[in-house]
């Protein structure tokens, strides 16, 4: 049985996501994600896509090109701005001491950590500010980015696109659970990030135990 809080959160936000102007929060909140806005699109997208299924592509399609301009940003703070802006917004966001290791992992794996990582609920947020900072090529990061995103926002569109009532339905009965899964999707990602390298232990172990980022 899910809690009343619970359940009046969820009714309030669903009704604010069924909102006229909701396409342009969605992309408010995706674009500022990407670089410094600490809550993720996806509670917001998946709750405008239960409200509205046949409009769901579209807000994915929103979601995922806002999101990828919103990492430019983030790239640019990195980029640019880190020591003014960005080691704040690393610090405020209890990112510090996945900072190093991202660096280390983005240095080593490149696209490969931004398609694998971005494509899940890893924050997005720390690979552009740490993309920019260790000055990844530009046109393999906002690639990377964007089939990432897509990925991600493209499924999340697509499913409630076909099965939109009956996941409605679902969740109206067990969003309880639902939470849970989303957390437990948050630690996968990150696990995922760890993986990267596969049978290279040396790699892994260098970017595990990275405690600052090393100079280029």
């Amino acid at each position: 049985m899910i809690m009343k809080p619970l359940r009046g959160l969820y009714e309030w936000t669903m009704a604010k996501a069924a909102h006229p102007k909701a396409e342009w929060w969605l992309a408010f909140f995706s674009f500022i994600e990407s670089s410094f806005f600490p809550i993720p699109p996806h509670p917001l997208l998946g709750l405008m896509c239960l409200a509205e299924p046949k409009k769901a592509i579209r807000f994915a399609v929103i979601c995922t090109l806002t999101s990828v301009a919103g990492a430019l940003l983030g790239y640019a703070i990195g980029y640019g701005l880190y020591d003014t802006i960005g080691k704040q917004l690393i610090d405020m966001l209890g990112l510090s001491q996945s900072f190093p290791v991202a660096a280390c992992y983005l240095r080593e794996y490149d696209v490969e950590a931004i398609l694998i990582a971005g494509a899940t609920p890893v924050p997005f947020k720390l690979l552009t500010i740490t993309a920019g900072f260790i000055e990844m090529a530009l046109v393999p990061f906002i690639l990377a980015s964007l089939a990432a995103r897509a990925l991600i926002f493209m499924t999340v569109g697509i499913l409630f696109r076909m099965f939109g009532a009956p996941i409605k339905r679902l969740i109206d009965e067990y969003l309880g659970t639902a939470t849970t899964l989303f957390v437990l999707l948050v630690v996968a990602g990150f696990i995922a990030l760890t993986q990267l390298s596969g049978s290279d232990e040396e790699v892994k172990d260098k970017c595990e135990a990275a405690t600052q980022v090393q100079p280029l």
